[in-house]
């Protein structure tokens, strides 16, 4: 079966690791005849939530009209979402992180968003796998609290410079992370 895939990736290197993964999913999950829809986060105009809690109230996901409101009704469609990014400092970076915190907007809006899978391709480059959980966690608890279910994760260590990934097995983890969806 067919399925609206929603990409959201957070890193400003086209060129680099995370995009090398993000490229071979998507790949895979179209060969597979899934759509696919691509945002990368970095390359808009996405700020934070102001808390403002008047999500909806102008017709768009958020009053403050930013690249976000792009962005949210495809949030809405999608039947998966798939969010990948580097580790920068032990954590989700920003470019992607006002794209997590906004999707705020689509709750107090009273949009369904429950019933989706979600999954996570990271990578970072110290080679111990636990620095990863400053972005797993966080991804995994979001995926709890909106009543996604978390059909995979491809976290790999030790890659920094483009290219680096081409010497793990992380781009043929993402291409399989397709055949879970």
């Amino acid at each position: 079966m067919s399925k609206k895939i929603v990409v959201i990736t957070g890193s400003p290197r086209k060129n680099g690791n995370s995009f090398a993964m993000t490229d071979s999913f998507i790949r895979a999950a179209e060969q597979k005849g899934h759509s696919v829809t691509r945002f990368d986060a970095a390359m808009m105009q996405i700020g934070g939530c102001h808390a403002c809690e008047t999500c909806f109230k102008t017709g768009k996901a958020c009053s403050f009209d930013d690249d976000f409101n792009q962005i949210a009704p495809a949030i809405l469609e999608a039947d998966v979402l798939v969010f990948t990014m580097p580790v920068y400092w032990y954590s989700i970076p920003a470019q992607i992180k006002g794209v997590i915190d906004r999707i705020y907007s689509l709750v107090v809006g009273g949009k369904d968003i429950a019933g989706k899978e979600c999954a996570l391709i990271a990578c970072c480059e110290e080679a111990d796998l636990s620095v990863l959980d400053g972005v797993r966690i966080p991804m995994e608890r979001t995926a709890a609290l909106n009543k996604w279910t978390m059909v995979g994760e491809v976290l790999v260590p030790g890659v920094l410079n483009p290219g680096d990934i081409d010497k793990t097995d992380g781009c043929r983890q993402a291409a399989a992370l397709a055949n879970k969806i």
